[in-house]
């Protein structure tokens, strides 16, 4: 991900998420070089990630792929893209957090090999207050 693909990057957000990020937290992560890629089909961007790597852990800040994209496997992939980033700067697990009421992913995440070990109570936006986080993990085991 690039200062020049913000505005693709947004605008798949803002089809994505009720709540989306800002063009600005976008900016500040790419400013802190934290890890951030994009997934282009036919030259358009239709799914990004950006992660925190620091001892020994990743934390997934932001994955996403566009709403008409879902579905076809593209969200897998740049799972896995991220985990393989995240193994070669060094990541032991990777942890994230997800809606309750995001099903598609938590199923993708399972299938993947994330577990939930715990809940961040009230940390999203909602339409009527508040919805708790799922913090799920993986431990990135050494390649045998």
């Amino acid at each position: 991900m690039r200062e020049e693909d913000l505005d693709a990057v947004h605008a798949v957000e803002i089809r994505a998420y009720e709540f989306p990020w800002t063009v600005g937290i976008f900016r500040d992560c790419l400013r802190a070089d934290y890890p951030a890629w994009v997934m282009q089909l036919g030259g358009r961007i239709v799914g990004y990630f950006l992660m925190s790597v620091a001892a020994g852990e990743a934390h997934v800040l932001n994955i996403c792929i566009d709403p008409a994209h879902q579905g076809q496997g593209h969200g897998r992939q740049l799972l896995r893209a991220l985990t393989h980033i995240a193994r070669g700067r060094g990541a032991e697990r990777i942890f994230l957090e997800v809606r309750p009421s995001n099903a598609g992913a938590i199923a993708l995440y399972h299938s993947e090999g994330f577990n939930e070990i715990g809940r961040r109570p009230r940390y999203y936006p909602a339409r009527d207050g508040r919805e708790d986080a799922l913090v799920m993990a993986i431990e990135l085991l050494p390649p045998e």
